[in-house]
């Protein structure tokens, strides 16, 4: 080889990329959970662990939920879950219907209170 000597080639092995959902050894997507968070804009700042936080959360939350579905459409004889046992096990669960009735109609927040609002209170008090 004309004057070259040769040389060992060190070919490093390029490790796969691994997804954080895998890291996480999680269903839900954590990047899709990440981007959606940050897209939305629900916060200035986002620390790394917070999608994969809520990622786990939700599919906690679905797990159990198709769980208790699966459970009302064998009650009822049926192999496929359907929107209707869905409902039924969402109804019949206390923890689930008191999370899902908190998040759909949240309690409205108190007005302060102006002056002129006090002292009409104050004066049907006073008879």
């Amino acid at each position: 080889m004309h004057g070259r000597r040769p040389t060992k080639k060190s070919r490093r092995r390029r490790r796969k990329p691994i997804s954080r959902s895998t890291k996480a050894e999680l269903q839900f997507p954590v990047s899709r959970v990440d981007r959606h968070l940050r897209e939305d804009r629900y916060a200035q700042r986002l620390s790394s662990s917070t999608p994969v936080f809520l990622a786990g959360v939700l599919e906690y939350l679905t797990s159990n939920i198709l769980e208790l579905a699966g459970e009302e459409a064998d009650k009822n004889g049926k192999i496929r879950i359907t929107p209707e046992h869905l409902q039924k096990a969402m109804e019949n669960n206390e923890h689930l219907k008191d999370l899902l009735d908190s998040g759909s109609n949240p309690p409205a927040a108190e007005e302060p209170k102006s002056q002129e609002k006090e002292e009409q209170e104050e004066e049907e008090e006073e008879p």
